[in-house]
């Protein structure tokens, strides 16, 4: 896993510019602390900073191949988890390979099928490939969206990084966010290609992006697509687990140390599962991770969305599979700190507004690297199979927006709440979501003879795979990268995703529960109590004092009145939520002092030019 920078300029030659180059690669230092490259060609230039995982001393870059018609470089980032059998195809075609890394097997993937090995690939990748033979820069990002990738157009070519602020840190990039960015920032939707920094863009997931002298053009080469299912019961249910198996031993290679992210949900837990007996197979332990606060298991209280507390579950799911396990647990100061707030702010270059939430996972990342360097995760399975109340919630079926959008407000606070009203009537949040909202589902296909419930219910699935899962792949990509723990997800498996996504609904729901096919799937491997648990969402620290030190932080910025966060936030509702009774501050006004730290420091560290008109 690494971080991949380019700059292509067809009206220079780059070798000039070799110490821009340097320092748009540098912003990449926390994704690959192991290495670092940069290689110039005429008008083109790329810098990689690496994380190695496979093939430690073979797997450097830039990695380029010299053709009879000139130069073939290439930056990747990520991992093909079938690049061994694309290995074995390639030599039967002639391929010479000095490597074992997958690297070298998707550079000459591409000098075989050209473009078209995005669609030979299985794994979760960024890469861009200077082609000299063609004067022409390849931009290919994996089908779900996994790894991060984006591009700027200048007046004569493209900047392109792993992460905005590799494209920042060059001249050419104006640091600025328009009234369209602020929506982006302040919906809770992701909107595909939409970057927040104004003329910054996304290579979207299951696309191709070339950049030639005559232009930019995409093309796609994936998307969800309605398919008949015809597999019963208990079929679906055995090709489910048999993915599972390929997806997860797959997943399992490298040459660093592995481990899993274990929630003691139904999705980490049967992931866990399952490694623990792979691993076992070869007499090696699955070492497994887990996120807890201090006093919570002890002092936990129930609400309609976290019944239980998650520890007691991940440690039945330790014992049962025999993992060499370890609790991660965070205090309120930890999670407040301030430096913890910079640095999550930094690895995701916005306020992405998550408050604890972010900075329990960034702390949770930081302690497992100091263990292994590759974590397995659960994300992405509430997405395939189900598994949020928002699926079960006739009001959220119902409704003509994002379903996850109708309890929002009520679980998690306004997060538009804090705005200054004259900057909400400029944003017309409102109309921002319906529009996106409608775009969303313009695409999705309805299988012929398909019912109405059936096909809202694909709406909202395909809206889950298409819209939230990114916001929650960015964030678990951006926060693992930063301390430079490569996350795999095997439920993103694409071949795993198109299966399920096809499966109507009545079959992934056929016990009147949420994951139907995931938890038959896995029934074997699970412990009761993990099998019986209803849904949990990722945890959140119930200590007070956790407010009480963000209304401290609130305090200090309310003592700077000309501070620019005060052009966007309302600052009497931050006092008025800073100067609270502690005990009696909301869901929503802990949000809002979240909301506005973050927005506040953000402002202080990328100083960007707000266009709020």
């Amino acid at each position: 896993m690494c971080g991949i920078t380019g700059w292509v300029s067809f009206d220079r030659d780059l070798a000039a510019s070799a110490e821009t180059l340097d320092a748009m690669t540098e912003t990449m230092s926390c994704r690959g602390p192991d290495d670092r490259g940069t290689w110039i060609g005429g008008p083109a230039g790329l810098g990689h900073r690496r994380l190695a995982i496979i093939d430690l001393p073979g797997g450097r870059q830039p990695m380029s191949e010299e053709t009879p018609e000139g130069t073939v470089a290439l930056v990747y980032s990520g991992e093909a988890y079938n690049f061994t059998e694309l290995r074995r195809e390639l030599t039967g075609r002639g391929h010479r390979f000095k490597t074992d890394s997958d690297t070298e097997v998707v550079l000459h993937g591409y000098l075989e099928w050209g473009e078209a090995v995005a669609e030979r690939l299985n794994g979760m990748y960024a890469f861009a490939i200077w082609d000299a033979r063609r004067d022409k820069l390849v931009m290919i990002r994996d089908r779900m969206g996994i790894k991060p990738f984006y591009y700027y157009e200048t007046p004569d070519g493209v900047l392109f990084g792993s992460e905005p602020k590799a494209i920042l840190a060059n001249p050419l990039a104006r640091s600025r966010v328009t009234l369209d960015g602020l929506r982006e920032l302040f919906t809770f939707v992701k909107t595909p290609g939409h970057a927040v920094w104004d003329g910054m863009h996304e290579v979207e997931p299951g696309t191709v992006v070339t950049v030639d002298r005559t232009g930019l053009r995409r093309h796609v080469y994936w998307q969800l697509e309605t398919r008949p299912h015809t597999d019963d019961r208990d079929a679906s249910i055995a090709r489910v687990r048999e993915l599972l198996d390929d997806i997860v031993r797959r997943q399992l290679v490298s040459d660093v140390p592995r481990c899993t992210l274990l929630s003691g949900g139904l999705d980490s837990s049967a992931m866990t599962a399952l490694a623990a007996r792979m691993l076992g197979e070869q007499g090696e332990r699955v070492r497994s991770f887990a996120v807890d606060f201090v006093g919570q298991a002890e002092n936990f209280v129930a609400d309609e969305l976290r019944l239980t507390p998650d520890t007691p579950f991940v440690h039945d799911v330790a014992r049962e599979s025999g993992t060499d396990h370890r609790d991660i647990v965070l205090d309120s100061n930890a999670l407040a700190d301030p430096e913890v707030r910079a640095r999550v702010i930094r690895a995701r270059d916005i306020p992405a507004g998550l408050g604890d939430m972010d900075a329990s996972l960034y702390l949770l990342f930081k302690a497992i690297r100091e263990h292994s360097t590759v974590a397995l995760s659960g994300e992405s399975a509430d997405e395939v199979f189900g598994g949020y109340l928002q699926f079960f919630d006739e009001e959220a079926r119902k409704a003509d927006t994002f379903p996850w959008l109708v309890r929002f407000q009520q679980h998690f606070g306004d997060d538009a709440g804090v705005l200054r009203k004259d900057l909400t009537a400029s944003l017309d949040l409102g109309a921002y979501i319906a529009d996106s909202y409608q775009q969303a589902i313009a695409g999705v296909q309805r299988l012929e003879g398909e019912s109405d419930f059936e096909f809202r219910m694909r709406k909202i699935c395909h809206q889950h795979l298409t819209r939230f899962v990114r916001v929650l792949l960015d964030r678990k990509d951006r926060a693992s990268m930063a301390v430079g723990l490569e996350v795999r997800v095997p439920f993103c498996d694409h071949r795993l995703v198109e299966y399920v996504y096809n499966t109507p609904w009545s079959l992934k729901s056929f016990d009147g529960r949420e994951k139907s096919l995931l938890r038959e799937a896995t029934a074997d491997l699970l412990p009761r109590s993990v099998y019986d648990r209803v849904k949990s969402p990722y945890p959140s620290t119930q200590d007070p004092k956790y407010a009480i030190a963000l209304q401290e932080h609130a305090k200090e910025l309310l003592s700077r009145p000309s501070h620019q966060v005060f052009d966007v936030i309302d600052a009497g509702l931050v006092e008025r939520a800073a100067f609270r009774d502690a005990p009696q501050i909301s869901q929503a006004s802990r949000r809002g002092l979240e909301r506005t730290l973050d927005l506040a420091l953000w402002l202080d560290m990328y100083k960007p030019e707000l266009v709020l008109s």
